[in-house]
């Protein structure tokens, strides 16, 4: 199994939505804190981001940001420009309010997006993201990003037949595009000697492990069978995996597996033994006790509050 596809859909809740946002100057759209994460591509034009913390950050063309932890943030023409409170509907949307019509090109065309996220099982490595993830447009760099914030731009744009389920796998693909390039630029820039999840996915031997474990959370892994995977004693794997993940791999290994079992009540009928055997305990009983030990209730209690 893909590690960083996994983090994802440990996370993702609900589906994404995006809208293309023709500007006027001078304009400023202020997002309120939310559970969710958030993304702006400047398309065309140019425009300012306000972070919740820290300086404002100009935006030029092709310019993808991406906010992972649902604070606050603004948008505008210039730093100082009044800023106008976005609210959003009840499905999480942010609904454009209704403008003058104009003869003229718009000065700034966005693409703004948000996806839901259940933050009561964060991933480390989307927890590991700074406040914005910025990746200026460079020629050549990221083309397959490119390639998506293109595609999207012209789905919402001139919408035809099939639009909505093409948006929304666009907009997943993109987040993964984000992340992605994220994690490459981190490696190059840390190299061996980095720490956290760019370094965990780049090491042989803990990558190894980390796959072994999504690929079969129902697998009764052991530490040196894990370290023998990228060909480790169990002492010097123990050793690495732990200072780059942050925890010991049999911790991991709980964590992932119960990870696993939320989304299997959440997304799935499966009797409760059949979520049990997936995520590795033979016994529906030791199961519901570790369950209940992580969530805080029975398995039973919580698929009925979350389904």
């Amino acid at each position: 199994m893909d590690v960083l596809s996994d983090a994802v859909a440990a996370m993702r809740t609900g589906r994404p939505h995006s809208s293309r946002r023709d500007k006027h100057a001078p304009w400023g759209m202020r997002f309120a804190a939310s559970e969710g994460a958030g993304f702006h591509v400047v398309l065309r034009g140019s425009a300012w981001l306000l972070p919740a913390a820290g300086e404002p950050i100009a935006l030029s063309p092709g310019d993808v940001v991406f906010l992972a932890h649902g604070h606050g943030h603004a948008l505008a023409s210039g730093p100082d420009v009044p800023l106008q409170d976005v609210h959003p509907g009840p499905d999480g949307r942010w609904p454009e309010p209704p403008r003058p019509q104009r003869e003229s090109e718009p000065d700034t065309v966005l693409l703004c997006g948000a996806y839901q996220l259940d933050r009561s099982r964060a991933h480390r490595l989307l927890s590991e993201l700074p406040e914005v993830v910025r990746l200026p447009a460079r020629v050549g760099a990221h083309r397959s990003l490119r390639a998506a914030v293109e595609l999207l731009g012209m789905e919402l744009e001139d919408r035809q037949p099939g639009a909505d389920a093409i948006v929304t796998s666009l907009l997943d693909t993109l987040l993964l595009y984000i992340l992605r390039a994220w994690w490459q630029r981190e490696r190059v820039v840390d190299g061996a000697h980095g720490s956290g999840w760019a370094a965990a996915l780049a090491d042989p031997a803990v990558s190894a492990a980390l796959h072994a474990i999504h690929g079969d959370p129902a697998q009764p892994w052991t530490v040196a069978e894990l370290g023998a995977r990228g060909g480790l004693s169990r002492a010097a794997f123990a050793r690495r995996f732990t200072a780059l993940v942050g925890e010991p791999p049999l911790a991991y290994l709980t964590w992932w597996r119960m990870t696993t079992a939320g989304r299997l009540l959440r997304e799935d009928t499966l009797p409760l033994r059949q979520v049990a055997e997936r995520t590795g305990y033979t016994s529906e009983f030791a199961f519901a006790k570790a369950f209940k030990r992580e969530y805080g209730v029975a398995p039973g209690q919580y698929r009925r509050t979350v389904g």
